[in-house]
């Protein structure tokens, strides 16, 4: 139900747009997260944006690098990556869930989130 898009190899300083999006819902009605896995690491909360107020999170490891957003015309959620990393280096999910809170009061939890997408893949190397 969720399909990710926009992975793939970027240079150490460059940027991808990944975005994720949904055939059988409407996103706006659910707060929407992304995640990251990379070998060997548990799935780590990344950032979030909440389905009524639009307040957003990230984890301290992206602040200030990456944004989260909406597209509502779409039915999609994006999350713009610049200033990329070697160890932001990871399988990217989108997930999606209704009520859950989001916001820098509260921290992104896996186990919040019902409904994931299959991950798309981005490597940050040289």
């Amino acid at each position: 139900q969720l399909v990710e898009s926009g992975g793939g190899l970027v240079q150490p300083g460059g940027s991808l747009r990944l975005s994720c999006a949904a055939s059988k819902f409407t996103l706006d009605y659910y707060t929407i997260g992304w995640f990251r896995q990379a070998p060997g690491k548990e799935r780590e909360g990344v950032s979030c944006i909440s389905s009524r107020s639009g307040s957003t999170n990230y984890a301290d490891s992206v602040k200030g690098r990456f944004t989260i957003s909406r597209d509502n015309a779409r039915n999609t959620v994006s999350l713009q990556m610049n200033s990329l990393k070697p160890e932001d280096t990871a399988v990217y999910y989108c997930a999606a869930e209704p009520s859950v809170r989001c916001g820098s009061d509260y921290y992104i939890w896996v186990s919040d989130f019902g409904s994931w997408g299959q991950g798309t893949q981005v490597t940050v190397s040289s």
